[in-house]
C-alpha cells in the first residue's frame, strides 16, 4: 500500500450518529484526502468504526491513529486487519501504539509496561507465522527515537502525533527512505491571534498532562516553562497551525521539507461548528 501526500485526521468520538460519520467521510473522500485517520480512546471501538467508514466510501483510506495495543491481543489485531482489507479492497491501515497509563490501568484495568518492550512483542505477535507479514498495511504512533527506531524496523513507518518540523526532521532521519513518515497537524483558519490560540489550548489542554506527550515535547525544543498555564503563545503556535489558509498551508509543507511522506490535517474549531472544520478541510485540500 501506498500513501498519497495528503490526509486528514478527526476523531468519529466527536460525530453524534451514523449519519454524521457517513456525511463526514463522505466530504474527506469528495475531497480526495488519501486517507481519513481516527482515534481509539473512550467511545467507538476501533475496528467496529472503522468497518462502517470503510463501508460507507468507496476509494477512502481509512486508518487507525492509534489503534492500543492493551485493547485486544496481537491475534485478534491481526484477524481484524486482515478481514477489512479482504473486505474493502485494501483500503485498511492498522496504526497502532501503546496509549498511557491512564488509559491503561485507569480505563482498562490492564498494566502497563515498558512500551518499547510491549511494542515489540505485539508486532512479533502480528507477524508470528505469517508470511508476507512485512508487506502488512501497518505502522506505529512513535514520538521518542526508539519507538521511531522500532516502527522503521518492524512496519511500514511512523506516524507521530502532536509534532512539529524539528521532529519530522529528526524522525525521517531515524526512519531513513521508503518508509513512511506519516504526521498529523492542528490546523485552525482563524486569523485572531486571541481566538487561535484560545482554541489550539482547548485542543491540546488533555495532552499535557500525559507523560508520554510532555517528555516529546521537551525533547523537540520547548520547556517546561513553554509547557505551563496552558502552553506558552510558542508552542501553541507550532502545535496548532493558525492563519490565513496560504499561511497555514506554507507551514504544513514544512513537514514535507523536514522529510514527511504524508500529513495528516486535523482541523480544530468551535464545538460542533461543521460548517468551520469543512471548509479547513476544503481549503487545505491542495496543500
Amino acid at each position: 500500500m501506498k500513501l498519497g501526500r495528503l490526509g486528514a485526521w478527526y476523531s468519529t468520538d466527536k460525530l453524534t450518529s451514523p449519519a454524521q460519520i457517513r456525511e463526514f467521510v463522505g466530504t474527506v473522500e469528495r475531497l480526495n484526502y488519501d486517507v481519513l485517520w481516527y482515534p481509539e480512546s473512550r467511545g467507538n471501538e476501533s475496528f467496529a468504526v472503522a468497518a462502517f467508514m470503510l463501508g460507507a466510501t468507496s476509494k477512502l483510506k481509512i486508518g487507525s491513529s492509534i489503534a492500543s495495543i492493551y485493547a485486544r491481543d496481537a491475534f485478534t489485531s491481526r484477524r481484524g486487519m486482515i478481514t477489512l482489507n479482504q473486505l474493502y479492497n485494501d483500503r485498511f491501515i492498522l496504526g497502532l501504539g501503546v496509549s498511557h497509563p491512564p488509559m491503561v490501568e485507569g480505563l482498562r484495568g490492564h498494566v502497563y509496561e515498558k512500551p518499547i518492550p510491549a511494542m515489540r512483542n505485539y508486532l512479533n505477535g502480528i507477524s508470528k507465522d505469517q508470511p508476507g507479514s512485512e508487506n502488512f498495511p501497518l505502522c506505529v504512533a512513535a514520538l521518542g527515537p526508539l519507538m521511531m527506531k522500532l516502527s522503521g524496523q518492524m512496519t511500514q513507518g511512523a506516524i507521530p502525533y502532536n509534532t512539529n518540523p524539528r521532529h519530522t526532521a529528526e524522525a525521517a532521519k531515524i526512519l531513513g527512505p521508503d518508509k513512511w513518515l506519516a504526521i498529523e497537524q492542528k490546523v485552525t483558519l482563524e486569523t485572531d491571534p486571541t481566538k487561535a490560540r484560545a482554541l489550539g489550548r482547548k485542543e491540546l489542554e488533555r495532552y499535557l498532562t500525559l507523560d508520554n506527550y510532555r517528555n516529546n515535547f521537551l525533547r523537540i525544543g520547548f520547556t517546561e516553562a513553554d509547557l505551563a498555564n496552558g502552553g506558552s503563545d510558542d508552542f501553541i503556535d507550532q502545535m496548532c497551525l493558525w492563519g490565513t489558509a496560504d499561511q497555514v498551508k506554507a507551514n504544513l509543507r514544512a513537514h514535507f521539507a523536514a522529510g514527511a511522506t504524508h500529513v495528516a490535517i486535523q482541523p480544530v474549531h468551535a464545538e460542533g461548528d461543521i460548517a468551520a472544520r469543512d471548509n479547513i478541510l476544503t481549503l487545505l485540500a491542495d496543500t
